[in-house]
């Protein structure tokens, strides 16, 4: 397995977690471990020695990261094949108490894109997959078998805010069964009304393979899910960093640190705060970090991502009905 990995934003995720305090930080997107090995490194020159919690749903990417930071002098390494939803349950059954830093890359990695056998690519035939890890229940070709065109239509509208949802999904229903990844393309490619193509940017199936993987990964329900885990678990003065790759993840993590961040949920009416409301994080990027201009001349694909942080500050968790927005 080839690590074509370029970690995105490197210098300013480990500007942000070497600094936090002596602890463990948690990994909780490990994939080929560029990001872990930049920050392992940052804080064992700072401390001598790093603790490291390594989290991946892909066996194939822990096995890379296990030869890339097994033998780090001064690493301890801990290593766990789960979603990263599953952050606070790990922490809590290896009895983490120390957690001073966690990171949550988001989306698809180049170690996925760029093998076609695992289906994410629309510019390399492979099967029609999208799995990150065994553990999700179906692929793609089946998820597309099993929807009608008012459910295929929602997943494509919702996940992928594609503006020709109905059209495409037709398409799609009419052509199946899809099992591969250039048919699918095909397929939504001639689908697409005439100019189209010239209004949008990029490949014209780019939004549909989104959907697609955000359907089949779970992915949008799994970072509602950890961003408030991953509040609780950081020790007064750890850093949350958070690097999104489209506009719903990122608005799912703006509104979350947003309310994280805030020391009043009154109506706007009410004279006199009564909600008591407790600010439990400080934001550390007061808008969405960009890489540099240098970086997007050398890895194109870390265009869309967008860098937010926050730091947690010493006040008691909030009791949580339902996670954070």
């Amino acid at each position: 397995m080839t690590d074509a990995h370029v970690p995105v934003m490197r210098d300013e995720v480990v500007a942000l977690l070497a600094p936090a305090p002596d602890g463990t930080v948690v990994d909780a997107t490990l994939g080929a471990g560029g990001h872990a090995e930049a920050v392992a490194r940052a804080r064992i020159e700072r401390y001598g020695s790093a603790r490291l919690l390594g989290i991946d749903r892909d066996p194939e990417a822990l096995d890379l990261a296990r030869g890339r930071l097994g033998d780090l002098p001064g690493l301890q390494l801990q290593l766990a094949q789960v979603r990263f939803d599953a952050l606070g349950d790990e922490v809590a059954t290896r009895g983490l108490d120390d957690v001073a830093g966690i990171l949550l890359d988001l989306g698809v990695s180049s170690m996925h894109l760029d093998r076609p056998e695992r289906g994410f690519s629309y510019r390399q035939d492979g099967p029609l997959d999208m799995r990150m890890g065994p553990d999700a229940p179906e692929t793609a070709a089946e998820l597309l078998d099993r929807l009608d065109l008012d459910e295929l239509t929602d997943v494509l509208r919702r996940w992928g805010e594609e503006r020709h949802a109905r059209r495409v999904a037709r398409a799609i229903l009419d052509a199946r069964p899809i099992t591969s990844t250039s048919r699918l393309a095909e397929v939504v490619a001639d689908a697409m009304p005439p100019g189209a193509a010239a209004r949008d940017r990029g490949h014209p199936a780019r939004r549909t393979f989104q959907a697609l993987r955000i359907a089949v990964n779970g992915e949008l329900d799994a970072l509602r899910a950890v961003l408030d885990q991953a509040v609780d678990a950081l020790v007064p003065g750890g850093v949350l960093v958070v690097l999104a790759y489209h506009s719903l993840e990122d608005r799912i993590v703006k509104q979350a640190f947003a309310a994280a961040a805030t020391d009043c949920v009154c109506p706007p009416d009410l004279p006199v705060c009564a909600c008591d409301t407790v600010p439990t994080v400080e934001p550390l990027v007061r808008r969405a970090g960009r890489p540099s201009p240098a970086e997007l001349a050398d890895n194109p694909r870390s265009s869309a991502v967008r860098l937010r942080a926050v730091r947690r500050l010493d006040t008691p968790s909030p009791r949580r009905a339902g996670g954070l927005p």
